[in-house]
């Protein structure tokens, strides 16, 4: 005791603090960033919670309780990582963290079963089969009825609850639609077994081990156009029936440029699809990106034409859970500024805001997490975060257009460009010629 107290008086005498660690038992350091964290993420991220059913007193309750099991550093940064989970939040996270994440891996890569699948109704379908799992007779358009001997449904969203346990998901389309895709994978070596039926009502079983690279992560459009040309991680051409298509799966900084390049392939189509299912984010400017599909020498609401060759007719956006961030904030703007006819099987993922980092007491770490919905105005003043971009029009796919090769978003997208959009859902008209 005389010796911590003659410390104390040291450090006081020379105008120094001493570190935390030296004053305080772990336990109580832990317990002292529990509690900032539960007090202060509510402050700015609060105004969500109803709008994404939060229970924070439920949370609170929860998180103070099992920090009193917290004995290490990691153990720690798990139990907050859990913490910043329950805000929903696609974005939010451990950040700037001084202690290294436990290594799980044993030398082995996380990988998928080289299966995509899709809740179509209350079933679920293969949505892409490829390499060994194609190889083993899972053929895309396929029902799936058991995933490991549960029912595949059931399966997901126990999937979903579990993957929403340490990462957050801003809804519930967006927990679903990634149980679809990276619930699948798990450590190279490890087994799943699918049951499925095909078209003809045949069943069977396969049994998966998984092994590869990051093959979870979705594409995109189920059959995408043949023969499209690349830029970046982007593409555009045509479609069978002739009309312009771009598929945008990422928005890089220089999109607008980019644009000025893909519409050089289909500035005379009679009408475009913009295909951004998948679309993963990034930054750009969205007036610029917007003024690509202004017509020349106009101004469309806010938006002044932009770029040598904008697209000026008529246009249809695909969207799906996989759009977050900035996909949403490009895509949506079409909708709400009345610029496209916007389709998609789900809304978006609603992960959609400004963030900002909260260091903790101890130092050990910060949180980053939504503080701001971005397009406040859109949803009627909703904004996206928590929301999602919803399209005009919900279509499914069809499970016998997966099984014959058909796009069934690419279809729909087509047969509205020929009949022309429903009375009244794009105010933007095409100028005649």
């Amino acid at each position: 005791m005389k010796r911590r107290w003659f410390l104390h008086l040291l450090f006081a005498l020379l105008g120094l603090r001493p570190a935390l660690a030296q004053d305080t038992p772990k336990t109580e350091v832990y317990a002292k960033d529990v509690d900032f964290l539960l007090t202060e993420l509510p402050k700015k991220a609060g105004h969500f919670f109803e709008q994404k059913k939060i229970q924070w007193d439920a949370v609170s309750a929860e998180f103070r309780e099992a920090v009193k099991q917290v004995h290490t550093d990691q153990e720690h940064l798990k139990l907050c990582a859990r913490l910043i989970a329950r805000l929903h939040d696609g974005h939010a996270g451990i950040v700037k963290s001084t202690v290294k994440w436990p290594d799980e891996s044993n030398g082995r890569t996380w990988t998928g079963p080289r299966v995509h699948l899709v809740v179509i109704g209350e079933a679920v379908y293969v949505r892409a089969a490829f390499g060994e799992a194609e190889a083993a007779g899972i053929k895309t358009g396929m029902r799936v009825d058991k995933i490991g001997g549960e029912p595949a449904l059931a399966w997901l969203k126990k999937k979903a609850e579990e993957m929403g346990d340490t990462r957050g998901f801003s809804t519930e389309q967006q927990a679903l639609y990634s149980a679809c895709h990276a619930g699948l994978a798990d450590w190279a070596g490890t087994k799943i077994v699918f049951e499925l039926t095909d078209g003809n009502g045949a069943t069977k079983g396969v049994q998966i081990t998984r092994n590869g690279g990051p093959n979870y992560a979705p594409f995109g459009p189920v059959f995408p156009p043949k023969n499209l040309k690349a830029f970046g991680r982007n593409s555009a051409g045509r479609t069978a029936k002739g009309f312009g298509y771009i598929h945008l799966r990422t928005i890089p900084g220089d999109l607008d440029k980019q644009l000025d390049a893909m519409l050089a392939e289909v500035s005379d189509a009679p009408g475009l699809i913009l295909d951004m299912r998948g679309n993963s984010g990034g930054g750009c400017d969205h007036e610029a990106v917007f003024g690509r599909f202004v017509p020349a020498g106009t101004k469309w609401r806010q938006y002044p034409s932009t770029g040598p060759k904008p697209f000026a007719g008529p246009m249809v956006v695909i969207l799906d859970a996989g759009v977050c961030s900035a996909g949403e904030t490009v895509g949506g703007m079409f909708k709400e500024d009345g610029r496209a006819y916007v389709i998609g099987d789900t809304a978006t993922a609603g992960m959609s805001a400004s963030k900002e980092t909260l260091a903790v007491p101890s130092g050990l770490f910060s949180a980053y997490y939504a503080v701001f919905s971005n397009k406040a105005r859109f949803n009627g003043g909703k904004g996206i975060e928590g929301l999602g971009v919803p399209p005009n029009e919900i279509v499914p796919y069809d499970p016998k257009e997966l099984a014959t090769g058909v796009d069934t978003e690419i279809r729909r997208a087509e047969e509205l460009l020929a009949k022309g959009f429903p009375a009244g859902a794009v105010p933007y008209q095409p100028p005649q010629h």
